[in-house]
């Protein structure tokens, strides 16, 4: 499905690249080069993810410059990239698997609404929600496990700077890497340990996802109909916007979806990171917590606005995230195309 939109009552439509469909990439490069440039993308924004992990699970609202500042200054940089090793582990298996059910849904759904009778938009923004959907209940498979280690790392050795308590004193475990907190969590709880806040995750990133992919396609639409013609050099067919216009429309429309995104399921992903890093004590014993207890005790904790701390960090994180992910997705499908014609509608 292309996007097209009319300057005016001229009729003259705006050119832009045509979407690239599963069947029209190749299949290897496309896995082989994702798997590359989206480590190097988790590894520019893993600081904001570690920043946005200690707020959610601090006692109390902590701003992100003293929380900068506390990790500098007792951990040095290195305090950025806890738990990192762990995350990049898994982030080549679970973007495969991401990556591989967006596309297969993107094209299979939206070829359905289509024939449905949908118009280009509500085709469009149906086929992005299910593939968001789907892609995020796959990853997770992968993903939930790699989180709760990555996570316990991030937090390994952080003292609330309002309380004076180290997170650690609620699970008593100490890591000395991503393999021994794997070994230490299957060893105590089993499996089961490894998948904690696996439902609350698909509750989160699910929807998250749906949100995100259908307000993206929306955005894009709306930018292009609005002021695309502002943005196109006119030539002998129509207009055709330039190659940084596009890349401008494409981040915009990004950090708009996630704006949207982060407000919607923020309150959820908090849940979910404490879930997954507390624990809580009962007559000496260590033993996860439940969702209502996570719940309880947040609200009791600093009331609904606790809920929403790490929003700033969350939202930045997400949108530069989206961003970059964007622009590296579309510049990967274009580079894993089986043919070299040019793709315009």
């Amino acid at each position: 499905m292309s996007i097209s939109a009319a300057e005016d009552d001229s009729g003259s439509e705006i050119h832009i690249p045509a979407d690239i469909d599963w069947h029209m990439l190749d299949k290897s490069k496309f896995f082989f080069l994702g798997g590359a440039l989206f480590s190097g993308v988790s590894a520019a924004l893993y600081p904001i993810v570690v920043l946005k992990t200690r707020q959610q699970v601090a006692s109390t609202q902590v701003s992100c410059f003293k929380m900068c500042f506390t990790i500098m200054k007792y951990e040095g940089f290195r305090g950025f990239y806890r738990g990192f090793g762990t995350s990049l582990m898994g982030t080549i298996p679970a973007r495969s698997l991401y990556m591989g059910a967006l596309e297969v849904t993107k094209s299979s759904v939206g070829t359905a609404t289509v024939s449905l009778g949908y118009s280009d938009t509500s085709a469009t923004a149906i086929s992005n929600a299910a593939a968001g959907l789907s892609s995020a209940m796959a990853a997770q498979l992968v993903w939930t496990p790699i989180d709760v280690v990555s996570q316990r790392l991030m937090v390994q050795g952080y003292n609330d700077v309002n309380s004076s308590k180290n997170v650690n004193n609620v699970n008593f475990c100490r890591y000395r890497n991503g393999f021994d907190a794997f070994r230490k969590i299957l060893y105590a709880d089993g499996p089961k340990g490894l998948y904690r806040g696996f439902g609350i995750s698909i509750l989160t990133y699910a929807p998250s996802n749906a949100v995100w992919w259908a307000s993206y396609s929306v955005a894009h639409k709306f930018i292009w109909s609005g002021i695309g013609c502002s943005l196109c050099k006119k030539d002998e067919s129509g207009f055709r916007p330039e190659s940084k216009a596009f890349v401008a429309v494409q981040g915009v429309s990004a950090a708009m979806a996630s704006g949207v995104s982060a407000l919607i399921t923020m309150p959820l992903d908090t849940i979910k990171t404490r879930l997954q890093v507390l624990d809580r004590e009962e007559n000496g014993i260590r033993k996860p917590s439940s969702v209502p207890q996570t719940v309880r005790n947040l609200v009791q904790g600093g009331g609904l606005a606790a809920c929403y701390r790490g929003l700033g960090p969350r939202w930045a994180s997400m949108a530069m995230s989206a961003t970059t992910m964007i622009m590296t997705y579309e510049f990967l499908k274009r580079l894993s195309t089986k043919t070299r014609e040019p793709l315009t509608t």
